[in-house]
């Protein structure tokens, strides 16, 4: 590991790591790389028994560290960025079947299907979940899988989900699974045809969003905030209640996205789609603050980044949801729903309050169909009533 330790010292203090988790790291490098010497391996050459082996014989002689596993990965990941250990490091024997299993399924959704990273990591987690169900013994067959026990999984697993839309992806993320077993004869038969459909109902929810109180009572606290964290918190509320963007737009948004001479934002949306969006004054102003006064000095593109070390992009849309609850809770306001998307329904519901029409909402929030704009009619009371058949007879 001696060619390698000084570039992976100034990765590290690239990602604004403090001086003692710079410490902490570099030991446990140095540690590594003797033990890789004693065992005559090679760097290219590590695998993930190499550093479960490392750890153990690392117990042995000291008392073990917490996050001596994360430090360890970052480095071997660190290694396969960097080309120096090609392909994905080999799982050990001791890997549980399940693991192998999706493992193997999610290098067939990124390398085969080119899924986004989220659809695949939620279809793993889904499929993961399933298979552990049903492999009570340890040994996954997959072969032996019968009809029966996906409907009763189903069953049992659908009505626990908050929505419609959680338990459709469960189906949906199964169904895939069994066409790629299938594809890798891991089965005979078409078990996709044999995952049952989610009863749902097209428009039969009200887009649950937050009273306009409340939002302007979210904004006007945040002006308070002034810690970078704070800074970066505002930033992202603005964009979610003047612009309505999803969660996972605004962590994936980049530096050179943002058009400061023209005033223009250049949004990631679904289905990989580019659509640039007027960024309003103070939205600007609260991303100008943050990037001048709150974003610690990194190497990341991204624009909103980790407020820790490593002070690398937002990881997900969760991490944005995490934001806004906080928020929340920062701000005093009970509400049942603390999701980042119930700004954008806000958003959608004053324009329409507002009298814009269903046109201009769905081109303002980016709606690839009328459909997903429709919903929003059904809170607009004043003109439901204008449109509804009288009562016959006497109102009950």
């Amino acid at each position: 590991m001696a060619p390698y330790f000084e570039p992976y010292s100034e990765y590290l203090a690239d990602r604004g790591y403090s001086q003692v988790s710079y410490w902490k790291k570099t030991f446990l490098v140095s540690e590594f790389s003797r033990w890789l010497a004693q065992e005559k391996i090679a760097a290219g050459e590590i695998t993930a028994a190499h550093q479960e082996a490392f750890l153990r014989y690392n117990a042995e002689r000291r008392c073990p560290k917490r996050g001596d596993h994360i430090a360890l990965a970052s480095v071997t990941n660190w290694l396969q960025k960097n080309g120096i250990i090609e392909g994905k490091l080999v799982a050990s024997a001791d890997t549980s079947d399940v693991d192998r299993i999706v493992q193997e399924y999610e290098s067939y959704l990124h390398e085969d299907r080119g899924l986004a990273p989220a659809t695949l990591e939620n279809y793993a987690r889904a499929v993961r979940r399933f298979l552990t169900s049903i492999c009570s013994t340890g040994e996954l067959r997959l072969a032996s899988v019968r009809a029966t026990q996906i409907t009763d999984y189903i069953r049992r697993k659908a009505p626990r989900d908050r929505t419609f839309a959680s338990a459709k992806h469960v189906v949906t993320a199964l169904r895939s699974f069994f066409r790629f077993a299938r594809y890798r004869d891991y089965i005979q038969t078409d078990l996709a045809a044999a995952v049952p459909s989610v009863a749902g109902w097209s428009m039969a929810s009200i887009p649950r969003a937050m009273p306009a109180e409340c939002v302007r009572r979210l904004l006007d606290e945040s002006k308070t905030w002034r810690t970078p964290a704070g800074l970066r918190d505002r930033a992202i509320l603005l964009l979610l209640a003047r612009l309505g963007l999803r969660a996972r737009e605004i962590a994936n948004l980049e530096l050179g996205d943002i058009d400061w001479p023209e005033g223009r934002l250049s949004v990631h949306g679904k289905g990989r789609q580019e659509r640039p969006l007027p960024l309003p004054h103070d939205v600007g102003q609260a991303i100008a603050s943050y990037l001048k006064d709150g974003r610690p000095e990194s190497t990341c593109r991204r624009v909103f980044l980790r407020s820790r070390a490593p002070f690398d992009g937002l990881g997900s849309h969760s991490d944005i949801c995490q934001i806004v609850r906080r928020a929340i809770g920062r701000a005093g306001i009970e509400t049942d729903v603390t999701g980042a998307h119930q700004l954008r329904h806000a958003l959608a519901v004053d324009m329409l309050r507002q009298g814009l029409s269903l046109t201009e909402i769905g081109q303002m929030l980016r709606h690839r169909s009328p459909e997903a704009t429709r919903r929003y009619a059904k809170v607009d009371l004043a003109g439901l009533r204008e449109v509804a058949l009288p009562w016959p007879g006497e109102a009950p």
